[in-house]
């Protein structure tokens, strides 16, 4: 992937995650970082329309999850994908918490492990 391709990702996402909101300033020692939507793994390419930029913690956990379990109803659900949905529509923040509005908000939050005790500081101590 090229210098370019990547630099377009940061603009396209204002420098932020696209699945937890972390803002790069917030994030000062592990950069954000460029994400497969559809990982290698499973068919996907550097092709923009499959890039994301994510936080170190929400790439760790998607890892090349396409998919999760909704934890509200137990059904195979996929995972929120930055280029075709819009974030507001499947979540929502209540105070610090990031909390799913639809099976793929719910089954994101559980898969990417949003809420997490830390993660809670991070995005407290930011606002």
């Amino acid at each position: 992937m090229d210098a370019a391709t990547r630099e377009a990702v940061r603009r396209r996402a204002g420098q932020k995650c696209e699945y937890c909101g972390l803002a790069a300033v917030d994030s000062p020692l592990i950069p954000l970082q460029i994400e497969h939507i559809v990982p290698r793994k499973h068919g996907g390419g550097d092709e923009l329309s499959n890039l994301a930029l994510a936080c170190a913690e929400c790439n760790l956990h998607k890892g090349p999850n396409l998919t999760g379990i909704d934890p509200e109803d137990g059904a195979i659900t996929r995972l929120f994908d930055p280029r075709a949905d819009r974030w507001d529509e499947h979540f929502a923040r209540q105070g610090v918490r990031i909390v799913g509005k639809t099976a793929v908000g719910r089954t994101t939050v559980r898969v990417l492990q949003l809420n997490t005790p830390g993660r809670l500081r991070v995005r407290f101590s930011s606002h």
